[in-house]
């Protein structure tokens, strides 16, 4: 049948210009390699890391101090989050001590933000956690309504305790694990179960508390804590997420390649996507876990001054007041 082709084909050849066409349109027949194919589907990509790209980056809106903020209405009480601390003083009473929230709690102050910090057992459960908050408000805050700048204790104690001396007018959650972590149920399942109940026993004999790390996780969230932690009507919810690419020495590496595999864009704890809830203001970009409360922003400032480097991207005290200016401006 091949031949039979071929020769129909020469036949129509009258010239030797046609000819040479008609013999390569011959070999196209002939070849199926060189025949013409569809061209291949697009395929879409698996990868999560791609599928949940933000649409709502911040990229240099916080990089410097403004000229002015507007001050809220109402204090703003500021809690840290799993094995945060008030202040750590690992010199004893007689050296300065270590601010979880450096510089913030002052910047705030000194634009006459009324700004009260709350200490809760590090890495108690969300319970324990949430009752010591309601306990530091309540006497701190004297009566007040109050701005809170916090996570799933909060949430929790918002939602479920509802002390009667507390009034809450917004929660505003910053990289917080609304529906767990992956890298919390990476770690579960790289320590195995049956290690995990020396490993607390070992933490608990040095004054450690171990309720919270079983409350990370995804399964967690999902079928336990959110379905009986509803958002309480009459209470504004802001979020706030962040993610970069830790640079190859970065302690946050290893948990931002596996929360990346499972969950997407992260900020070396939590992903974006973990973080939203209620009214998503936006994801940080290029900024860490610890960039948040101005950790390692110190060091990398330093390090800008000394090189020469002009871009800073995100500056964690122009962040606290943009957010006491938003509430401010929301009227709490």
């Amino acid at each position: 049948m091949l031949l039979l082709h071929r020769t129909a084909l020469r036949r129509r050849c009258v010239s030797p210009f046609s000819s040479t066409i008609c013999l390569r349109k011959a070999r196209l027949h002939a070849s199926p390699r060189l025949s013409k194919q569809e061209p291949p589907k697009e395929t879409k990509s698996k990868d999560p890391r791609l599928s949940n790209i933000s649409t709502d980056l911040i990229e240099d809106e916080f990089a410097v101090l403004k000229s002015s903020y507007q001050v809220p209405k109402y204090p703003i009480i500021l809690a840290h989050g799993l094995l945060g601390f008030d202040e750590l003083r690992l010199g004893g009473a007689n050296l300065p001590g270590i601010e979880y929230w450096y510089g913030i709690t002052q910047a705030l102050a000194a634009k006459g933000v009324e700004v009260i910090t709350s200490a809760v057992p590090p890495s108690g459960s969300i319970e324990r956690r949430a009752g010591k908050l309601a306990e530091a408000i309540e006497e701190r805050a004297r009566g007040k309504a109050v701005n809170i700048i916090a996570g799933l204790d909060s949430r929790y104690m918002i939602s479920r305790l509802q002390p009667p001396n507390v009034k809450v007018l917004s929660l505003t959650t910053i990289a917080t694990p609304h529906r767990g972590s992956s890298f919390a149920d990476y770690l579960f399942t790289q320590i195995g179960m049956t290690n995990i109940p020396k490993i607390y026993k070992a933490m608990e004999y040095f004054g450690l508390e171990t309720g919270a790390f079983s409350q990370l996780t995804r399964e967690y969230m999902a079928s336990s804590f959110n379905p009986r932690t509803p958002d309480v009507e009459g209470i504004r919810y802001y979020s706030y997420g962040a993610q970069f690419e830790p640079h190859f020495l970065s302690v946050f590496r290893k948990s931002h390649d596996v929360i990346a595999q499972i969950e997407g864009a992260n900020d070396g704890m939590v992903s974006v996507e973990s973080s939203r809830w209620g009214d998503y203001k936006g994801t940080l970009n290029h900024v860490s876990h610890l960039d948040l409360i101005n950790w390692s922003n110190r060091l990398r400032w330093y390090f800008w001054e000394l090189t020469g480097k002009k871009k800073k991207n995100f500056n964690a005290i122009a962040f606290y007041l943009s957010i006491a200016d938003m509430l401010a401006k929301e009227g709490l």
